[in-house]
């Protein structure tokens, strides 16, 4: 059964062995420069940061996402506009677990908590250009295509080709 929850600080170690154990080759696909990923103490102190803060003044929120109760993966959002829009970021930490479907499933679970508990009007999502999965699930999913463009999409990021995708609170609810 999958389902998700908001991120809590016992998620924080989990969070961090993803971005800084995972396998170099799969993160360089997803995008990131690994010569920017911060130290383990910057990165817990950074994640923790951000947890308990009010949502109109969050600069990132984030969701886990479970398969039977064990958290697989996290979605979050940054560049928050309270009200307005965010860019969100799909995470499954395991390669058992891509390339199944089950990343669609979670993204839709998790896009209720997006529109509602940051009032948003638009949800946009930028994956590398070249990484296939995240832009099928949001395509999959109804999001819009709406450009093709090079950018460094995040502090974590090199220079790269992405996709901006695009959900309205209106066209969200329609599905």
């Amino acid at each position: 059964m999958l389902s998700v929850r908001e991120i809590t600080t016992d998620d924080i170690p989990t969070l961090v062995s993803y971005w800084l154990d995972s396998d170099p080759d799969f993160m360089i696909g997803m995008g990131v420069d690994l010569t920017k990923l911060p130290e383990q103490e910057a990165l817990t102190k950074m994640l923790s940061a951000y947890i308990g803060k009010p949502l109109t003044e969050a600069q990132s929120y984030a969701l886990i996402w479970l398969l039977d109760g064990k958290a697989v993966g996290h979605c979050n959002v940054n560049k928050i506009a309270f009200g307005q829009h965010a860019f969100m970021h799909l995470h499954l930490w395991q390669s058992t677990y891509r390339q199944k479907g089950m990343g669609s499933a979670l993204v839709k679970l998790s896009l209720p908590y997006f529109f509602k508990k940051l009032e948003l009007e638009t949800l946009y999502c930028e994956p590398y250009a070249l990484n296939d999965a995240p832009n099928r699930t949001l395509q999959k999913l109804g999001f819009t295509l709406e450009k093709e463009y090079i950018t460094t999409p995040g502090y974590l990021n090199f220079e790269q080709p992405v996709k901006r995708w695009s959900l309205t609170k209106k066209s969200s609810l329609a599905k």
